[in-house]
């Protein structure tokens, strides 16, 4: 079985674990002479710890802030999760509380908060599972539904429509169409996810817009390229309605060709970035009109400038999902150009939208790479415009973990450009648009990233 290396508190904090167990087997008359049955109730409960202690669990995780909490249906509470000392991981997901009957001998690998990897082949995902059906009946006013794209590799994406807008004939008033493409490290998560159908709804009942959520293969079953080939799929699918004769009668009655939007986060903002380099080299049925890159995962293994990640750890951790997990055939590892936009990305200056806004939070991980992602777009010669949105105090993803937000826009009025709305959305507080050259910290640094040409 493969493990994460404990080091300092979290070795002492297994070593407490083992002591427990001790503990445990001399009060139950354990010990060598355990029946198999307690042998494999102990088993199990060890790996229970053993993933509660993995420092993945114990800190922000790699591409999410607190990911065990990040998949429970809105609206979030706020326990206290104290990892430290004897305290245990409280609350997980089902997936995770359920731990299975499968000894640690029956692992080949694992990688919290994401997955699990037997030697049979099996992935059993620890988050990100959990699913929502599309409904007809109205959710603040918003329906849903969903439709296969790909029937090839059974892929589907979920559609959000205004509820007055299939009442009686509205063709006259056609909406903004946004396309969304979730994140999840490419490892977990689903349009069909409580997180991304309730923050599209929101997204829909207040930008007054059609949403199309587009689900992908995941890795490790599917390593990357698949994610950006079916990504791209779906939208060929999607705009292939701009004529009206498409097979989705929601799309051809409602969607305003002329007001696309694509958006994602984290892996899905990733993937938003190449889908437009693509959408500017292929010939479209409509034109994309701005792309959101939300806290974008790029990385690379070097640092872009002295501000970004510098600790070697840290960026193997980072590293290590991307080449063990999600593209281990990529002959760059890390330095893949799909991975690493900001120093090997090529296509910028042909970017098929009219505008790009990137979104990045002060505390994510991956805030210098998004930063620089955006300067070397403005320097590429490409002629959209482009608009930097920074929240400071916050961390990766945190307005999916916190949509209840008292200081969230709440009504159209107050942003009606469904793109602006979008990116206030994204950052919560209304007062918090900043924009480039008003930074203030390290973020104020970005005139000096060392950029490749």
């Amino acid at each position: 079985m493969q493990i994460n290396t404990f080091s300092g508190v979290e070795r002492d904090e297994r070593a407490e674990g083992d002591e427990d167990d001790e503990r445990d087997e001399g009060r139950q008359g354990g010990g060598t002479n355990a029946s198999p049955k307690k042998k494999q109730k102990r088993a199990s409960k060890h790996l229970f710890r053993r993933i509660a202690l993995t420092s993945s669990l114990r800190s922000p995780s790699l591409f999410f802030h607190h990911s065990p909490l990040f998949y429970q249906s809105p609206p979030f509470s706020n326990p206290a999760v104290n990892l430290s000392g004897r305290h245990y991981l409280r609350r997980l997901t089902t997936t995770l509380r359920c731990i299975s009957s499968q000894t640690s001998s029956d692992l080949a690998s694992e990688h919290p908060p994401f997955l699990r990897i037997y030697k049979d082949g099996r992935v059993e995902r620890l988050s990100g599972t959990e699913t929502v059906p599309a409904s007809l009946t109205p959710q603040n006013g918003i329906v849903s539904k969903d439709v296969v794209y790909s029937p090839q590799h059974n892929l589907s994406v979920r559609l959000f429509l205004p509820h007055k807008s299939t009442a009686g004939n509205n063709n006259n008033n056609k909406l903004p169409l946004l396309i969304y493409i979730h994140g999840g490290a490419w490892l977990i998560g689903s349009p069909f996810s409580p997180i991304y159908h309730n923050f599209l709804t929101e997204v829909v009942r207040t930008a007054n817009c059609i949403a199309v959520s587009v689900q992908y293969r995941l890795a490790p079953e599917n390593p990357v390229p698949a994610a950006y080939e079916d990504a791209w799929s779906a939208i060929q699918w999607i705009l292939s309605h701009s004529d009206g004769s498409g097979p989705v009668d929601w799309i051809n009655e409602h969607a305003d060709f002329s007001r696309v939007f694509l958006a994602g986060d984290s892996a899905g903002a990733n993937m938003a970035h190449h889908m437009a380099v693509r959408a500017g080299e292929k010939k479209l049925n409509a034109r994309i009109k701005e792309t959101a890159i939300v806290h974008p995962a790029f990385w690379g293994k070097e640092p872009i400038d002295e501000f970004d990640m510098q600790d070697g750890e840290a960026r193997r951790r980072v590293a290590e999902v991307w080449e063990k997990l999600v593209s281990p055939n990529s002959v760059d590892g890390a330095d893949d150009p799909l991975f690493n936009v900001v120093g090997f990305g090529s296509g910028f200056s042909g970017l098929g939208c009219e505008k790009v806004l990137v979104a990045v939070a002060g505390r994510d991980v991956f805030v210098r790479q998004g930063l620089g992602y955006a300067e070397k777009l403005k320097r590429s010669g490409w002629r959209g415009d482009v608009e930097v949105m920074v929240e400071e105090d916050e961390d990766h993803c945190f307005h999916l973990l916190n949509p209840g937000s008292e200081n969230a826009p709440r009504t159209e009025e107050q942003f009606p450009s469904v793109f602006d709305w979008i990116f206030m959305k994204v950052l919560l507080h209304q007062d918090s648009r900043k924009f480039l050259g008003q930074l203030g910290g390290p973020t104020n640094h970005l005139a000096n990233l060392v950029l490749s040409p």
